[in-house]
C-alpha cells in the first residue's frame, strides 16, 4: 500500500521521537516497504491503523520489530584498516602509557551501533594479540550496543558467514576462527572480552550510564540522524569518553557542524577525534 504524505510524516516523526532516526522524503519508499511487512504481520490495514497500533499498549513489543526492519546492518571484520592500524601502532600504546602512569590497567572500548558484532570482535582479536606484551595483566572490556535486538542475538552467538570474515588476516583466522559446514565460529577467548546489550542512542536516561571509555567507535550510525539528533548523541559520546580517549566515526562521516568540542587527529588514510 502506498503511504500518503500525511501518514509518512506522522510515522516518520513518531520514529524520530523514539530513536532520533530521521527519514527524509527521499527515503519515503524505503520506509513504506518496511512498514508494509509489519502491517501484514500485525494485520493492520492502513498506515494510520498501524500508527495507532504502535501507540497502543501492545505497541512497545511491535516497536522492537519495527526497529529491526528500519535499521541497516552492513558490516564485516577488519572493516576500516587505516583506523585499526592507527589504533594498534599509535593510539593504543599512547593510552596504555597514559593509564600506566595513572596506575590504571583497565581498557574499555565501546562499539556503538555494533550490529552483528564484527567490529567489537575485531577489537577483541587485536587486543588478544597484545596480552603477552602491551596489555599484560590488563582488564579488557569491550561493549557492543545496538537498538536492533535481532543483530544483538546474532552477535552473542559469534557465528558468521564467509562474507563477514573475508577480510580477516590469515594469522587471526588460524588462531581465532573455526569453520564448520560453511559457517565461521569465533573462539571462546575472543568472545570473553565482549558483552552486547540493547541500547537506544537517543535515550538520555541510558546514555548517561555509558561511562569511562578509552575508545568509542560509532561508524555509519550517525548518517541516520538529523543535525539536532547527531548533536545530542555526540555530546553523550563526548561526556562518556575519558579525557585522553578517542572517538571514531565512519570514513565518510564528519562532526563538522555537529560538535566543536572534539579535536581532529589525522593519521595515514584517515582521522579520529580526541577530547
Amino acid at each position: 500500500m502506498s503511504i500518503s504524505d500525511s501518514d509518512f510524516i506522522q510515522l516518520r516523526d513518531f520514529i524520530y521521537n523514539i530513536c532520533g532516526m530521521y527519514f527524509h522524503t527521499t527515503k519515503k519508499y524505503f520506509l513504506e516497504s518496511r512498514l508494509s511487512r509489519r502491517m501484514e504481520i500485525t494485520g493492520t490495514k492502513t498506515h494510520l491503523e498501524y500508527y495507532q497500533f504502535l501507540k497502543s499498549p501492545r505497541g512497545s513489543e511491535e516497536l522492537k520489530y519495527l526497529m529491526d526492519e528500519i535499521t541497516t546492518n552492513e558490516t564485516y571484520f577488519f572493516r576500516n584498516v587505516p583506523q585499526l592500524t592507527a589504533l594498534e601502532t599509535k593510539l593504543l600504546p599512547e593510552i596504555v602509557e597514559t593509564k600506566n602512569k595513572m596506575g590504571f590497567r583497565k581498557l574499555r572500548i565501546w562499539s556503538a551501533g555494533s550490529s552483528s558484532g564484527e567490529e567489537a570482535y575485531t577489537m577483541s582479536m587485536m587486543l588478544l594479540e597484545k596480552r603477552t606484551t602491551l596489555l599484560k595483566d590488563w582488564i579488557i572490556e569491550i561493549v557492543g550496543t545496538d537498538i536492533n535486538e535481532t543483530v544483538i542475538s546474532q552477535a552473542k552467538e559469534g557465528i558468521y558467514n564467509a562474507y563477514s570474515v573475508r577480510n580477516i588476516p590469515d594469522l587471526y583466522k588460524r588462531k581465532y576462527i573455526k569453520e564448520e559446514n560453511g559457517k565461521f565460529l569465533l573462539a571462546p577467548e575472543v568472545k570473553k572480552f565482549v558483552t552486547f546489550n540493547k541500547l537506544n542512542l537517543y535515550d538520555d536516561s541510558k546514555m548517561i550510564f555509558m561511562k569511562s571509555f578509552d575508545f568509542i567507535f560509532c561508524a555509519n550510525v550517525l548518517i541516520y540522524f538529523d543535525t539536532a539528533s547527531k548533536s545530542k548523541v555526540v555530546q553523550h559520546f563526548y561526556n562518556n569518553l575519558q579525557p585522553y580517549g578517542y572517538f571514531f566515526v565512519g570514513q565518510s562521516e564528519s562532526l563538522h557542524g555537529v560538535n566543536d568540542k572534539f579535536k581532529t587527529v589525522h593519521f595515514p588514510g584517515g582521522f579520529t577525534y580526541k577530547k
